[in-house]
């Protein structure tokens, strides 16, 4: 199966800089991973080159796999130029709705903690527990021992310390994989090519493009509403790849070709 370049090129960049991840780890991941805006290891580019990073060698290789099946039959479609400034613009669309979606989660619990450093009393404290702005365990334990001891002097300096470090421990974590720009070729193949049969594990059955997407997107909705405990897939963007897909090829006027 002979690839077209840009795929082809795609294909080999990602391969290099997962291995400079493995190699370098950490300094690789706080430069060029994506990082929310609060974060002090935020900076521009991580929009475009968080795509070309990875979180293991099953995240490459179902992104890459995907990229080569899908990818080089857009890119004979659409030409290599098009076809490249449509796979960016979907993983630099996904990130931003990505880091939308995070503002929307982390801005309350961003205003309750400013408060509550203003306020530091027992009775804040446990406000922010019941209203579930502290999920970690620990948090507990000090309100448990804040209760007993009522005149304690550093329970609420400690509680601040710990709180501070809950939250910048959220907005440093860091966001990787061409999983968005993925998301938005498998919803241009769909919607180019919206007949085509295909067998997707784990369906037993063939299935159009087109319901494959669907399937997909509602997965992808579900997983990210429900935002399970555990659960580090960045679902938003992957369904902000798709969205940035659907506004490119209409902007575009891509044609349907009804197979």
């Amino acid at each position: 199966m002979q690839m077209p370049p840009v795929v082809k090129n795609l294909l080999i960049i990602n391969v290099l800089v997962f291995l400079l991840q493995t190699m370098m780890g950490d300094q690789v991941e706080n430069l060029f991973a994506l990082h929310y805006w609060h974060s002090p290891y935020f900076r521009w580019w991580q929009l475009l080159t968080h795509m070309f990073m990875h979180g293991g060698f099953m995240h490459i290789f179902f992104n890459m796999f995907a990229l080569v099946m899908f990818g080089r039959v857009l890119e004979e479609s659409m030409g290599p130029q098009r076809f490249l400034a449509f796979y960016l613009i979907c993983g630099v669309g996904a990130a931003i709705c990505h880091l939308s979606v995070l503002a929307m989660q982390y801005d309350g619990f961003h205003n309750a903690f400013v408060y509550y450093q203003q306020h530091p009393t027992i009775q804040e404290y446990a406000k922010m527990l019941q209203k579930g702005k502290l999920a970690h365990p620990a948090f507990g334990s000090i309100l448990s021992y804040w209760s007993e001891h009522p005149d304690c002097t550093d329970c609420a300096s400690v509680s601040v310390e710990r709180i501070n470090e809950y939250y910048m421990a959220m907005v440093n974590e860091a966001t990787v994989g061409a999983s968005g720009a993925v998301y938005g070729v498998l919803f241009a193949f769909a919607y180019i090519f919206p007949n085509t049969t295909l067998f997707i594990f784990p369906i037993p059955v063939p299935i159009k493009a087109k319901w494959a997407v669907v399937i997909f997107a509602m997965i992808e909705l579900t997983s990210g509403i429900r935002d399970s405990v555990g659960d580090n897939i960045a679902h938003f963007a992957h369904l902000g790849g798709m969205l940035f897909a659907f506004l490119l090829l209409r902007a575009w006027k891509v044609r349907r070709m009804l197979w």
